[in-house]
């Protein structure tokens, strides 16, 4: 008889919850560490919406992973019976000559993905409420869609616990040591655990809980600033979600309730956070230059003036891809952090992956540039 494995899922955030489930499927004997709870507002997780997109800007090796989520969200829905994710499209918009957008072109044509290029009058006609600058493309991908966090969150780790997890909420992972013999002790306040596998997927604590990963993650303060449209229908047909590349790296989703628009920047614009625990989630008026800036630009139709602001937090590595995989000379501990940005589109494929790597100790998917160690590998 196969031994059913023991295994720790140490955060139960956007990727921590859909590797509980997809553990918890699986067979396994899975127990999740949260320091608050599933769907909480402190990590990479809150704003309301996410964008899912199936066209990448960048790397090549996202493809086949933006496919196996996008089956993977129909599945999480389908089994939970919640309306997670809404069809909207994504425009991608940015310079034609730069690199990353004649990479997502060619790409696109390349695996034949479900896009349409739009110029300058046709989006004009179709999405009046963005203007495109001269020498700039936009990119709809019929595919993208808005993706619901929290909620999306709470109902994988609500799945997980209806397969048999076990989830141990407001509960301080203070060390994920390897046991003499095999596998992991994780130790909390209330005593410690031994458990075949860990797979930490601390979010901006992975530097506390793993202070000698290989490749470090810069954990960054993000705002997110709601505005109000002063003309056009933001909301008329499903309007899509967008994201604008270099120069202006911005995105933009409209809000569930059809009253606003949700924005946010890129990587460059925002401070680094030397401790999580402490989080300045105070925005100053001169935050908001930047936005301000973008809206007069590009979208003048939205009130520069916002209703909502919101601070979280993410992790970025160098490369801007994640490290998934196993700690380098650890077997039996799993790293999934630093997505960058763009992993909660990626989370139930992060997941299956997890499941994998913990269950089988190797995937078929194709993660070699996510290698934690930061090599490739065969």
């Amino acid at each position: 008889m196969r031994h059913q494995k023991r295994v720790a899922v140490i955060g139960v955030g956007s990727m921590g919850s859909q590797v509980m489930w997809r553990l918890a499927a699986r067979g396994a004997e899975v127990i999740g560490y949260d320091r608050y709870a599933p769907g909480h507002d402190r990590g990479a997780a809150g704003g309301e919406t996410r964008i899912f997109r199936a066209v990448h800007l960048g790397e090549p090796g996202y493809v086949p992973l933006l496919r196996l989520a996008d089956g993977m969200w129909d599945r999480l829905q389908r089994e939970t019976g919640f309306s997670l994710r809404r069809r909207s499209g994504c425009l991608v918009m940015g310079e034609t000559a730069s690199p990353s957008m004649r990479l997502l072109l060619s790409e696109s044509t390349t695996h034949r993905l479900d896009h349409e290029v739009l110029d300058r009058e046709e989006l004009a006609r179709r999405y009046p409420q963005h203007r495109l600058p001269d020498g700039h493309t936009a990119v709809l991908d019929r595919r993208g869609g808005i993706i619901r966090p929290e909620a999306s969150i709470q109902a994988a780790a609500t799945r997980a616990e209806q397969l048999g997890a076990r989830l141990h909420r407001y509960t301080t992972v203070r060390e994920i040591a390897p046991a003499a013999g095999g596998g992991v002790h994780v130790v909390t306040d209330q005593g410690t655990d031994h458990v075949d596998t860990a797979v930490v997927t601390a979010g901006p604590w992975i530097n506390t809980l793993l202070p000698d990963l290989p490749r470090s993650v810069d954990i960054r303060r993000l705002i997110s600033s709601w505005h109000i449209p002063t003309r056009h229908d933001w909301f008329a047909g499903g309007a899509p979600a967008f994201v604008r590349s270099t120069p202006h790296d911005c995105y933009g989703l409209p809000s569930p309730d059809g009253i606003s628009v949700k924005l946010g920047l890129s990587l460059a614009r925002y401070l680094p956070v030397p401790d999580p625990e402490r989080l300045d989630r105070t925005v100053r008026p001169e935050e908001l230059a930047t936005f301000r800036e973008l809206i007069a630009e590009l979208m003048p139709d939205l009130n520069p003036d916002p209703i909502r602001l919101s601070v979280y937090m993410e992790g970025y590595t160098a490369s801007g891809n994640p490290l998934v995989g196993h700690l380098p000379g650890e077997d039996d501990i799993i790293v999934m952090a630093g997505f960058s940005g763009s992993g909660f589109k990626l989370s139930p494929a992060m997941g299956e992956i997890a499941a994998d790597l913990a269950l089988e100790g190797s995937t078929d998917h194709p993660i070699g540039f996510l290698a934690p160690a930061g090599t490739q590998t065969a």
